[in-house]
């Protein structure tokens, strides 16, 4: 995983921002971004907005477009006989959105840099917003494709702003509740999006069955798109950055890089895994060298590489990017796997199968807003005790529902300690990696985690799906369900083991 030497207590690197001496002399966040903006030439307001409606936009504008990523699951049944989708364009349907989404994330990243991150959240929110209204309104599967790899764009655009906000306008313990609050929405919307797909398609509001999981997101998105321009602070945009060119050849090499490797990990196990899904992925491979090799040396000629350097090799991110991506592989397979069998094995409804993960979506926001409050002598063992925690807990989960049984006390005990563990293994991960960037490079180092993020989800449900589904069949019923719940469990196990032994070199 990575060249280190021995572990390394994080708060003995990063201390705790709660106790940093200039927590105290700072401006007020939402003041200090309201006078730069009007020093950069902006209209003055005639009072400062509050950083609290800034995070509480950016946090709404995050949790619909992870929502979207996993309601479509649900609705899943009901979408393809509406439309009459073959199971190639259901696929699509639902990997459409996630694919776009991987491979313009960086991208989003950086024209944030340039054009300001307020007015790029907004811009990637209206997009995302008019998307979901098409979506929802599509009228064959070939449109709902198009409109959901839309979608998708609108979230690629939108998303990476939400980390360089928080990394810009906060400091100090402020910025460490923020982030908290950040990571809390960040998984826990995935299992939301469980629960509320289930809930919709469930209700069959005025008979429109499948079309309110995209239609839920318009009302929402125009009250953002009416009050973010108010409240949120104005724009800080250097000048240097603005004035950078784009990196095309790097945006290139990156994109097809990320499109090679999402493309068969969403399609290969549908698929069978044909030949091309390897030469992708090795392509894949050569491409990411290429486009190392690329930044390298423009950052040495004095260019402006799509990502910097000096962003991958700050103290702690290499080893933040793969304990995250560990931690979003486990739980992007886990509710894969978990909404599957629940719903085909099991028997359950939409509705009941989505409930089932609210203790584990619970116990990660609660634990996600609440981890800095441990005590400190505890820090350093946050994220490997997770990791362990989470591992237990997924072996649980499999015992609990092997051999066909149905959730029980042991099954919601299970499920509180997946949401503690992956929380307790990507809060604290993220918080530290984030304190030792820059704030000229918040843009990239947003768009390296979240993708990392997004990267390790997508291996998580490719991998863990296709153990699952290799065993229990395409239609999962009867002991052979049971089994094959429990060895992926047990994998997810061994995966979330391996996280806590990732760690990084004393500097």
């Amino acid at each position: 995983m990575t060249n280190t030497v021995r572990a390394t207590p994080a708060s003995s690197v990063h201390p705790d921002p709660s106790v940093r001496s200039d927590a105290s002399a700072r401006p007020e966040p939402g003041v200090a971004a309201d006078r730069a903006g009007d020093a950069s030439g902006g209209p003055p307001s005639r009072s400062a907005p509050r950083p609290g409606w800034l995070l509480a936009i950016v946090l709404t504008g995050l949790f619909m477009a992870l929502l979207d990523v996993f309601i479509v699951n649900v609705a899943a049944p009901t979408l393809a006989a509406d439309l009459h989708a073959s199971g190639a364009g259901l696929q699509l349907v639902i990997t459409g959105y996630t694919i776009a989404y991987a491979v313009l994330l960086i991208t989003g990243a950086r024209i944030g840099a340039r054009i300001g991150h307020r007015r790029a959240f907004l811009a990637g929110l209206a997009v995302f917003t008019a998307a979901s209204l098409a979506c929802g309104l599509a009228p064959n599967t070939g449109s709902l494709i198009a409109f959901r790899v839309v979608q998708g764009t609108g979230s690629a655009l939108m998303l990476p702003q939400v980390l360089s906000l928080i990394q810009r306008t906060y400091t100090g313990s402020s910025r460490a509740r923020a982030l908290g609050a950040y990571s809390a929405v960040l998984a826990s919307g995935a299992a939301a999006g469980q629960i509320v797909g289930g809930v919709l398609v469930s209700a069959d509001l005025f008979g429109a069955g499948w079309r309110p999981v995209f239609l839920v997101n318009v009302p929402i998105g125009v009250l953002l798109l009416v009050v973010g321009p108010r409240l949120m602070p104005r724009d800080r945009v250097d000048a240097a950055a603005a004035s950078r060119r784009m990196d095309m050849p790097g945006l290139l090499l990156l994109a097809a890089a990320v499109l090679l490797f999402t493309v068969p990990l969403v399609l290969g196990q549908d698929r069978g895994w044909p030949l091309w899904c390897w030469v992708a992925l090795a392509a894949s491979a050569l491409l990411v060298a290429a486009f190392t090799g690329y930044e390298a040396r423009l950052s040495r000629r004095g260019g402006a590489p799509l990502i910097a350097p000096r962003v991958v090799r700050a103290p702690g991110m290499p080893v933040a990017v793969v304990r995250l991506a560990v931690a979003m592989a486990v739980n992007g397979g886990f509710l894969f796997v978990l909404a599957l069998h629940t719903q085909s094995a099991l028997g359950y409804s939409a509705l009941r199968a989505g409930l089932t993960f609210a203790p584990a979506a619970v116990a990660f926001g609660v634990t996600g807003l609440n981890w800095r409050r441990l005590p400190r002598r505890w820090q350093p063992g946050l994220v490997p005790g997770g990791f362990v925690l989470a591992a237990v807990s997924f072996a649980g989960v499999g015992l609990a529902l092997h051999g066909g049984h149905h959730a029980d006390l042991g099954l919601y005990a299970s499920m509180v300690g997946v949401g503690v563990g992956l929380s307790l293994a990507y809060s604290p991960a993220l918080a530290r990696a984030l304190e030792t960037v820059r704030q000229e490079d918040a843009a990239d180092a947003s768009g390296v985690l979240v993708t990392s993020g997004q990267i390790g989800l997508l291996v998580g449900v490719a991998a863990l799906g296709a153990l699952y589904l290799g065993m229990a069949g395409d239609v999962p019923a009867g002991d052979s369900a049971g089994d094959a719940l429990l060895a992926t469990a047990l994998a997810m196990a061994g995966t979330s083991l391996g996280g806590a032994l990732v760690v990084g070199r004393r500097r």
